[in-house]
């Protein structure tokens, strides 16, 4: 039986802390803490779309995402020193940007668009998982900053979303890896879930060998555990319960 360097059980999430209105600023934010990733997520409301948007009648939600240099064990760059974002990091922010657009109704949004910036303070595996989960919440404010100030008369958001990184280490399925698990896993996925029960976007890879139709049925139930368990945490979080 495979042991979690953690003593987590095999469907035991890290604790998972949502701070809602983190930010004085920002018209929504949230720090989401899963364990020792900590990523800060803000959304703000802007009236200018881009261009292939404009006087269509709908609105739009994007998403940034980066790593402050000491985030992990040792420094890195920023990546505006390099002068353009990574693979990895743009591959992140389009994936961030479609779980939120997906639960959100673009005609009612209006012509206004959402921003989304994630920056990870801390890392410790499950970066993106974290991020979509606390930008629903820094999107779900924004959403109510614009029905309160009058700017919306209707509600855009159809569900909730938030996401979960499940994986196999030693053929034991597991919810939640953090880095130690992440970085030795033979199968590594992240799994993006609506309160409906919708399936987002599942990002599954097999690391060292493939993974069974068996394997990944047990994946997606324990994404479904730990995803229906922060669905109750973002309410929490905005006071919804």
């Amino acid at each position: 039986m495979y042991k979690r360097p953690s003593n987590r059980t095999f469907n035991e999430l890290r604790e998972i802390i949502l701070e809602a209105n983190i930010s004085p600023y920002a018209e929504g934010s949230c720090m989401a803490k899963f364990g020792n990733t900590h990523v800060l997520c803000t959304a703000s409301v802007e009236n200018k779309l881009p261009l292939w948007l404009r006087h269509s009648g709908k609105g739009w939600i994007t998403a940034e995402y980066g790593m402050l240099p000491r985030s992990t064990h040792s420094r890195m760059d920023r990546e505006v020193i390099k002068g353009k974002p990574s693979g990895r990091t743009q591959e992140i922010q389009r994936l961030i940007g479609r779980s939120l657009r997906s639960v959100v109704d673009l005609k009612k949004l209006g012509e206004h668009q959402i921003k989304i910036d994630c920056d990870v303070i801390q890392a410790d595996g499950g970066t993106r998982t974290a991020s979509i989960t606390g930008a629903w919440v820094a999107l779900y404010q924004a959403v109510n900053f614009l029905l309160k100030s009058g700017k919306l008369t209707e509600n855009p958001l159809l569900d909730q979303v938030a996401a979960i990184s499940c994986g196999i280490c030693k053929n034991q399925e597991l919810v939640d890896l953090d880095y130690n698990e992440d970085s030795n896993a033979e199968t590594d996925g992240n799994f993006v879930m609506t309160l409906t029960r919708g399936i987002v976007e599942i990002q599954t890879t097999a690391e060292r060998k493939p993974f069974s139709k068996d394997q990944f049925q047990k994946l997606l139930n324990l994404a479904e555990l730990g995803t229906n368990y922060i669905f109750k945490i973002q309410k929490n979080a905005l006071g919804l319960n």
